[in-house]
């Protein structure tokens, strides 16, 4: 089973959870869901109305604690820490796989000095081990680790929930893209159009070189058998003459009477 499939179904059973109960008693929801091994998603979560009703209670710490992990990171958790709920291990270690999944949105080469300063790990040992075992064996990330370069070179991460105000954002860049793209295909039909333009221009060209080489080749072949039927007089009347002028040099034969 891949990973969107699994998120799926534990988002609707969490989904389910949290819209039959109220108040106090969303906190132990929010805290399992927040520290689910396979769970990294969280908007429709947010989006419940039960959950949604926190916001200004003595609970409300909580509604907090399920946004960062919806939005923050680590580094976001530790600038906040005093206002929020204190993490579980599991939580700790969640927050610290959605934090890669962030880092990896914004470059897919990722320092290791990056990574140890927003994971708080001490070495790279431990950050290595933590990258394979907690993020690309779990399958939320996919990459290569570059010892000599001392990065994490990143082929695929899942997506994290979108931020408030992040989906107008994407929505005008889709249609920023949708405007170039209609451009360039007006720019290469007026492409092909000239190319089409140029094309039967050359054709016709072409086709007028043509139609003169062969009109040349007409005119040459013309004059060319004018020419050999001229010589071929000249040599005919030059011939005459010789037969008759030998003719005349020739000796008469007398005849002798008869006796």
């Amino acid at each position: 089973m891949d990973i969107e499939q699994k998120q799926a179904e534990h988002i609707e059973f969490f989904v389910k959870q949290a819209s039959a109960l109220k108040g106090s008693a969303l906190t132990s929801v929010i805290v399992e869901a927040t520290s689910h091994p396979s769970l990294f998603a969280f908007s429709e979560i947010l989006s419940v109305p039960s959950v949604l009703e926190l916001e200004g209670t003595e609970n409300s710490v909580y509604l907090d604690l399920l946004r960062l992990f919806a939005h923050g990171t680590w580094s976001d958790y530790k600038s906040i820490a005093g206002r929020l709920p204190q993490l579980v291990s599991a939580q700790a270690l969640k927050l610290k796989q959605l934090t890669v999944l962030t880092l990896a949105d914004t470059s897919k080469v990722l320092p290791y000095d990056q990574l140890m300063q927003e994971l708080d790990v001490t070495n790279v040992r431990e950050l290595e081990d933590f990258l394979i075992n907690e993020c690309m064996y779990v399958g939320i990330v996919r990459g290569k680790l570059d010892q000599l370069k001392r990065c994490f070179e990143v082929q695929f991460a899942a997506g994290r929930d979108l931020r408030p105000g992040q989906l107008g954002n994407m929505l005008q860049t889709l249609t920023d893209w949708l405007t170039t793209s209609d451009n360039l295909l007006v720019s290469i039909q007026e492409k092909i159009k000239w190319a089409d333009t140029m094309s039967e221009s050359d054709r016709k060209h072409r086709k007028e070189v043509e139609e003169r080489v062969d009109e040349v080749k007409k005119s040459l072949s013309l004059k060319a058998d004018v020419d050999f039927r001229g010589h071929e007089e000249i040599y005919s009347e030059s011939g005459g003459v010789m037969d008759y002028e030998e003719d005349r040099g020739r000796p008469k034969r007398r005849r002798h009477p008869i006796g």
